[in-house]
């Protein structure tokens, strides 16, 4: 390691003006530019100015995410700069939609291997920088990413060294010897501000923060939907993050204590990252902070690495989904609109990782409404970004569909049911048409998931979840009716039935939650977990009355779980304005009639060939005699 004295006196002798420093670039090279907010903007301007003096021909800028302006991808410098974005920012898309500039498809963790391997050489590296510490070292601030490996690969570094850019901590830092050119230029670092949520990316989150528990380490991106589930992480505890990219959403979740890394299994105490964008609140934040620890990106999206975290759960966003579970992410059609980035590293990762849990998180629909994003067949063009195999969970406004281990008829009834309902008909025609449906499968059309019911109930120590039935449970029901013993079965059905088809299992979780409700008793909330208990409703509207069903699995009888669900099924239609409920009971059933008797209301009763047919009124209940 050189002592102080060389490397300051080397620095002062590589100092120059940038446009003295850019003169030293040749027509024909490759150019890496730093991506995201550490674009150094100074030296990009002057860079310009010397296509516009038709200086530089032939150049080729290589960027990863463009988040500033690119006025060296206007048409008018066509002859002098050709951007290659490694990632579509908003900054070039219009660019690359014309033709007037390249995409090149690729993971994220895989670029700096790209750059060290040779197979795409750099020339030149344009770099940001803050100013050196004693003992010479600058930091990369806010982009890590690939920009050591640029760092590494290029036979020429610029580097515009500017106070204003955040002092990061980690694997995070070049020397003034590995800077051959040096520019000083203060400038404001670029800025984007945190996107505010609206009413959907809200009901998004809802779904998506019920599927992240306490201990967990997360994904945190940048956006509407990863803000909004930012903001309702605040009820949770012992959050860690390992992200790619994150923004001024975090530091909230950190300051009230719901981020403190105290459960990561991987970097422990840490967050990681490889950049982040935002604003000077967040910049100022992440200063010499010894919290953040910024790595390259082919350490720090590692699939490996990332799975390395106990409860791993990565949340990413798509543009489409297609009833198999196909997700596109960078493309509308044949237009590019992102690129690969991280996703399919987090996805797999998290995947892999213990109790990991990979979200793909979407409106249901885009330009305004008009447009299902839950599709049948992907658009002509479009690109797989994460495979059918990777996906696990898809949330939309509507609910969560899991789909990993399912059929191809299970997934697209999931997918269909959270869906916006004006498309779900359309979706439902489609799928029978490319037989992933039977021809007589019947998916509600309408009605919206009530989240808000679920819940979780104790029981003599043993811990259940509640929830509303879904139409994807069909399969979950069957076994749960094979499961029952033979009297069960007699009383539920006034029959012995020793086969349970799909279509009776189907007309059990058919449900539009308003008209017919049915609500069901797993042994923990994974869209997986067993039926143990069930509930269902069906309303007359003529009446206003709702005739009333449930069963219990045998060996969790007698635990006062019955009663339960026919109090909390009450509950709900009292808030529904219901007038009361309904029921048919075998006479020899005396434990749901002892259920009936304990309820308080008065029974009006009749008894018919071995049945009881029950009615009785909500505001109608039996004087007490106490």
């Amino acid at each position: 390691m050189p002592v102080v004295g060389e490397w300051l006196r080397r620095y002062a002798e590589r100092t120059m003006t940038a446009r003295e420093a850019l003169l030293h670039i040749k027509s024909g090279s490759r150019v890496f530019l730093s991506p995201g907010c550490a674009e150094p903007q100074h030296l990009l301007e002057e860079l310009v100015k010397l296509g516009a003096e038709n200086r530089l021909h032939d150049v080729e800028i290589v960027h990863m995410l463009t988040v500033g302006p690119a006025p060296h991808a206007q048409k008018r410098y066509d002859r002098n700069f050709r951007h290659n974005s490694l990632f579509v920012g908003p900054g070039v898309r219009s660019a690359v939609y014309e033709g007037l500039a390249d995409y090149t498809p690729i993971f994220l963790s895989e670029i700096p291997a790209l750059f060290r391997s040779g197979r795409m050489p750099l020339d030149v590296a344009l770099i940001q920088v803050t100013p050196p510490d004693r003992f010479g070292f600058c930091s990369l601030g806010v982009s890590v990413e690939a920009v050591k490996a640029a760092v590494e690969s290029a036979d020429l570094v610029i580097a515009q060294v500017n106070p204003h850019m955040p002092r990061t901590l980690g694997d995070s830092f070049v020397h003034v010897e590995d800077l051959d050119i040096i520019v000083e230029y203060e400038e404001p670092i670029l800025e984007v501000k945190p996107s505010e949520p609206d009413a959907v990316a809200m009901a998004i989150a809802k779904h998506v923060v019920r599927l992240v528990e306490n201990g967990s380490t997360i994904q945190a991106g940048i956006g509407a939907i990863p803000n909004a589930v930012l903001y309702g992480l605040q009820g949770k505890k012992d959050l860690g993050v390992h992200t790619e990219m994150f923004s001024d959403g975090l530091i909230d979740l950190i300051e009230s204590g719901v981020v403190n890394n105290s459960k990561k299994t991987f970097h422990p105490g840490k967050v990681l990252a490889t950049f982040c964008i935002g604003t000077r609140r967040l910049y100022d934040y992440i200063d010499n902070n010894p919290m953040f620890e910024f790595r390259p990106v082919d350490y720090n999206s590692s699939p490996i690495n990332i799975a390395r975290n106990y409860k791993m759960v990565a949340i990413n966003t798509a543009l489409q989904v297609d009833l198999t579970g196909q997700v596109c992410a960078d493309s509308l059609g044949y237009q590019i609109y992102s690129g690969i980035g991280g996703q399919a590293d987090f996805m797999r990762g998290a995947a892999l990782a213990p109790g990991g849990k990979p979200i793909i998180a979407l409106p249901s629909t885009a330009k305004n409404g008009t447009v299902s994003r839950i599709v049948p067949t992907l658009s002509e063009g479009a690109g797989v970004v994460t495979t059918r195999g990777d996906v696990h969970y898809v949330v939309t406004e509507f609910g969560v569909a899991y789909l990993h281990g399912k059929t191809l008829r299970e997934r697209a009834t999931a997918l269909i049911q959270v869906a916006h309902p004006k498309f779900r008909e359309e979706l439902t025609r489609r799928a029978k048409e490319m037989h992933y449906l039977f021809e007589d499968q019947v998916i509600p059309t309408g009605g919206v998931y009530p989240v808000a019911l679920e819940h979780t109930v104790t029981f003599g120590g043993e811990t259940f979840f509640v929830r509303p039935v879904k139409a994807s449970d069909e399969r979950l029901f069957q076994e749960y009716l094979y499961r029952l013993s033979e009297r069960s079965v007699y009383l539920r059905f006034f029959q012995v039935r020793k086969a349970f088809p799909r279509e009776l299992a189907e007309r059990l979780v058919a449900v539009d939650y308003e008209t017919n409700l049915g609500i069901v008793m797993t042994l923990d909330s994974s869209d997986t977990s067993p039926i143990i208990a069930a509930a269902h409703w069906m309303l007359d509207p003529n009446t206003n009355m709702a005739e009333v069903a449930f069963s219990v699995a045998d060996e969790y009888q007698r635990r006062g779980i019955g009663t339960y669900l026919f109090e909390f099924l009450v509950r709900i239609a009292r808030e529904r304005g219901i007038r009361g409920f309904t029921a048919n009971v075998l006479a020899q059933n005396r434990g749901m009639m002892r259920i009936f008797q304990k309820s308080g209301f008065t029974l009006h009763t009749r008894y018919e060939e071995g049945v009881i047919s029950v009615m009785f009124e909500f505001d109608e209940r039996r004087p007490s005699t106490s």
